[in-house]
């Protein structure tokens, strides 16, 4: 998802949801300040533990007003750690490193027997930075950014305001940060350039790579509107998650609009007009789709 989302769904003032956030914590953990930009919100229910990354405004802008990650976790009735950003802050701050070297002074994650860091985008940037705190946990990876540092990636022009945090100082290299990591898995889009140079700079022998076409940089929004992303996290976190799995699982896009339409506008832009009206076809074949059937007609009608 990208970095902001603008807020569709407000029920609250930002005072009211936190002290909402706040009375969650304190009912079944904590919910504590960490710095002047960042949450740590936990939620303490078993042995198994999701770490996740989002920001004020994507989870402001879920109905609830929830973190994503904590209906997953609720779901399966897992422990939750949310690190909370307010804004692209990137977590690079010397408050939230101090949050996480006293989960390592207090072994924290050693009273959890299944660990997995997930985060997408600047939050998967972060579970992999700071992944390095919790060794052999399980790393799930959604378009993750490696660094955003100049010079390691100035081939990568998004977020180019962001270049002017610290990227190389503590927990600053996302693919050092996972060499004391269990599995580790990266999903991206191998056809946006910029995704796939992030991703092979996670290589190491514990990496696996998974592919998710024609998506960009918005995966775990299509993930979750493709209702697939709880089975990946509970695939990762249960040492489960394999590419035989993710293909099985990567096979629900044949039913997804937007991947759909990715594809047919792929074809039509390469002139690939007898591919375009094969799409068509077996989109029409399964689904009510009017954009397709509309197309299908015209290309016929030229021929």
């Amino acid at each position: 998802m990208s970095d902001t989302v603008m807020p569709e769904n407000l029920t609250a003032t930002r005072d009211d949801w936190l002290a909402r956030i706040d009375a969650i914590g304190e009912d079944k953990g904590y919910f504590q300040t960490v710095g002047p930009r960042h949450w740590a919100l936990f939620v303490d229910e078993s042995p198994t533990l999701l770490v996740s990354f989002e920001t004020v405004d994507q989870i402001r802008a879920r109905p609830g007003e929830l973190p994503a990650a904590h209906g997953i976790a609720a779901k399966h009735g897992w422990s939750h750690l949310c690190l909370i950003a307010d804004g692209p802050t990137w977590y690079r701050d010397p408050a939230v490193y101090g949050y996480f070297d006293r989960l390592v002074d207090d072994a924290f994650f050693e009273d959890f027997d299944r660990v997995l860091f997930y985060g997408a985008g600047m939050g998967g940037y972060a579970a992999a930075a700071y992944a390095v705190t919790a060794p052999g946990a399980a790393v799930l990876l959604v378009n993750p950014r490696a660094t955003l540092d100049l010079k390691q990636a100035s081939w990568d022009r998004r977020n180019l305001a962001a270049r002017k945090l610290d990227f190389t100082s503590r927990y600053g290299y996302g693919p050092d940060m996972i060499e004391g990591a269990g599995k580790v898995f990266v999903l991206h889009d191998p056809t946006s350039p910029v995704d796939a140079m992030h991703a092979a700079l996670f290589h190491a022998p514990y990496v696996t790579p998974l592919k998710a076409p024609l998506l960009g940089d918005r995966l775990d929004w299509a993930l979750a509107h493709m209702g697939v992303l709880d089975t990946l996290i509970e695939a990762a976190i249960e040492d489960r998650l394999t590419p035989a799995l993710w293909a099985s699982v990567w096979r629900r896009r044949r039913d997804f609009g937007p991947y759909l339409r990715a594809i047919l506008q792929r074809s039509a832009d390469a002139g690939r007009t007898s591919l375009e009206a094969m799409i068509c076809r077996s989109v029409n074949s399964r689904l009510n789709a009017p954009r397709f059937r509309k197309r299908l007609a015209e290309l016929t009608a030229a021929q």
